[in-house]
């Protein structure tokens, strides 16, 4: 007979645990622990009024240490953080075995915007005298994350008025069939169906339609007091019942509700030095205030009156247009920021689907006739002037070719895209003709030289590990409040996860462990 070592659940068992003794060094909850004493919480001070009366509030620091270490294991949310509190030894050993309900600890993430950007800023100063930030090459990209919103409550003013239009017609519908069940019931003393079948009917047709005068409530709500939104181009962008200023934003995997968490981070250890989330999927207006956000964090940290006189700011293509470059000079501020076709010039694509050797022919191909005010192709057609256009939010001249004129040419395949059933004709864009230098066509030179070119391929190395860290390795991927405001606090709190976890190696080191 095989025998089974015995356990009984029921014997009492008594352990004695020193609390600081579970935070090991070399761990984030140690270096957590270490770099939280030694941060000014006093900012944190303003949400609390219980100064002669009320009852004590929980100290910020044991309120950081619990979000902080829950935010590193992927526990986004109040009620988990709180059962984090009564069941896990790491999270009472930080707390002090404080047991904060899940109320409290979403009040405080909630409510403490100012003192997150203090706290942020403070963590970065932690960042920095530990030699972790190097200060002179910088990457900027944005994470699109999903947030506590439905896609389904997400449309214009006009596709939501007919979504109030079609419940309406909806809960019509459901009121005549309920009264003819009615009529039918009482008229032949009964139905086809059995009286069960009846009840079971009429019960679920009248919660639905309660669940859509709900629905109709909320919309109708909603309609009375908002205005169109305005997207950066002057264009009208989905509206959102639930949270009006989360996007519809197309992400890696199809469409999402949420907001897009733009990052800075240095090359040296990827750690992030500016960030803001922002309801819309395009990046390309926010550069110039990210800039001003990079450049404030770096005088804080390292105290110097030109932080970024020598440093150079990365993006991807998303960020190239006119205006973002005359931003970036202004500011004096170094950018690389190529555009959309600069692959189809790079040797090394040379076989891949990217490359398309030479690439179109540019406006350098094309002869201008100053007396006409036309261009000249290489196929020796003219391409007539039609007035001013806003392409990219890029001011420019538009010419272009006479219809017919690029049907039969032997250079149209190097000049114009090909889509089938059209026919193509060429068009040439003047971005900023009036001015004295065109800043998008010196940065297409600049990212052609091969030292730039060498330092661009480094910006991916610099700030996709950072999203990834967050998003993937620690769960961090989608946020759980509504509104800017509070989305925000939340993604300054993974910012600083992911930059306090850069600092594990070198305070194991300081604290001797």
């Amino acid at each position: 007979m095989i025998r089974y070592k015995n356990f009984d659940a029921s014997q009492g068992l008594f352990l004695t645990v020193n609390l600081e003794e579970q935070l090991i060094p070399g761990s984030f909850e140690h270096t957590l622990n270490y770099l939280i004493r030694r941060l000014d919480l006093s900012a944190f001070n303003a949400a609390f009024h219980n100064d002669h009366k009320g009852a004590p509030a929980y100290p910020p620091e044991v309120m950081l240490k619990i979000i902080f270490y829950c935010y590193s294991r992927g526990i986004i949310t109040s009620r988990p953080m709180e059962y984090a509190c009564k069941t896990t030894i790491i999270v009472k050993a930080l707390a002090g075995d404080a047991e904060p309900d899940h109320a409290t600890i979403a009040y405080f993430i909630s409510s403490q915007a100012e003192a997150v950007k203090k706290l942020f800023s403070q963590v970065l100063c932690q960042c920095y005298a530990l030699g972790l930030i190097g200060g002179d090459l910088f990457a900027i990209d944005g994470c699109k994350l999903p947030t506590n919103a439905s896609k389904e409550w997400s449309g214009t003013i006009k596709e939501l008025e007919k979504k109030k239009n079609d419940v309406e017609k909806l809960m019509g519908r459901i009121v005549e069939q309920h009264i003819k069940l009615d009529r039918e019931r009482t008229g032949t003393g009964g139905l086809n169906g059995t009286a069960a079948s009846y009840v079971y009917d009429g019960e679920y047709q009248k919660r639905h339609l309660e669940r859509l005068q709900k629905k109709l409530k909320y919309i109708d709500h909603f309609l009375k007091r908002a205005e169109p939104r305005q997207g950066a181009g002057g264009e009208e962008v989905k509206s959102n019942i639930t949270d009006n200023q989360s996007a519809k934003i197309k992400g890696a995997h199809g469409y999402i509700q949420g907001y897009n968490g733009i990052a800075v981070a240095d090359s040296l250890n990827q750690v992030i030095v500016a960030a803001e989330a922002y309801g819309s999927g395009s990046e390309n207006e926010y550069l110039p205030e990210m800039l001003d956000k990079l450049e404030g964090r770096m005088k804080e940290v390292s105290g110097e009156g030109e932080p970024l006189k020598e440093a150079i700011v990365e993006g991807d293509t998303g960020y190239f247009s006119e205006n973002n470059l005359r931003e970036a000079e202004a500011r004096g501020v170094e950018v690389l920021i190529p555009e959309q076709q600069f692959r189809k010039r790079d040797s090394q694509f040379e076989g891949q689907k990217c490359h398309g050797g030479k690439g179109r022919f540019t406006a350098e191909d094309f002869e201008y006739d100053k007396e006409g005010n036309k261009y000249i192709c290489p196929g020796k057609k003219e391409l007539e002037y039609k007035g001013q256009v806003k392409l990219n939010r890029n001011n420019g001249e538009k010419y272009q070719a006479k219809s017919g004129d690029c049907a039969g040419c032997g250079l149209r395949e190097t000049c114009i895209a090909l889509r089938g059933g059209k026919k193509p004709k060429r068009t040439l864009y003047i971005a900023d003709k009036g001015k004295e230098e065109n800043l998008c066509e010196k940065m297409r030179k600049k990212i052609d030289e091969v030292k730039y070119r060498t330092l661009y391929g480094r910006r991916m190395q610099i700030i996709e590990p950072c999203f990834s860290d967050m998003s993937y390795c620690k769960k961090m991927n989608r946020f759980s409040l509504r509104t800017k405001r509070k989305v925000n606090i939340q993604w300054l709190l993974y910012c600083m996860v992911h930059n306090i976890w850069k600092c594990i190696p070198t305070v194991a080191v300081a604290a001797g462990g």
